[in-house]
């Protein structure tokens, strides 16, 4: 294996953080949206936007 060949196989293996990489708690991510989203809705009736 060369130099070149052994960078590309490398580059190649470099996690890019799709779908496959997800890794950790889902359940506090789900939780964290939710919980965000019910701040905006709330700031947005206070505020008078809606």
């Amino acid at each position: 294996m060369t130099a070149d060949s052994a960078a590309f196989r490398a580059r190649a293996r470099t996690r890019t953080g799709g779908p496959g990489d997800d890794r950790g708690p889902r359940i506090l991510e789900q939780v964290l949206g939710w919980v965000l989203v019910v701040a905006v809705a709330l700031l947005v009736t206070r505020l008078g936007l809606l």
